[in-house]
């Protein structure tokens, strides 16, 4: 089981994201640790993703239904 360091991130909780108590001890641990940036996604999409999903849906012109 792993502990958490409280007075930190009640710190950054409150005074970095200005979140008042009652919305601090709502939040879960995965919100607050998205709230403040860590573990935000994986990786941007590059340019090669991007023609992959354009080669799979293809914008439909007007009138294509």
């Amino acid at each position: 089981m792993s502990r958490f360091d409280w007075p930190v991130l009640m710190a950054a909780g409150m005074r970095g994201l200005r979140l008042t108590p009652e919305a601090f001890w709502r939040l879960t641990p995965a919100e607050l640790r998205l709230m403040l940036g860590d573990g935000a996604g994986g990786a941007p999409l590059r340019r090669a993703g991007l023609d992959a999903l354009l080669a799979a849906y293809p914008d439909k012109e007007c009138g294509d239904g």
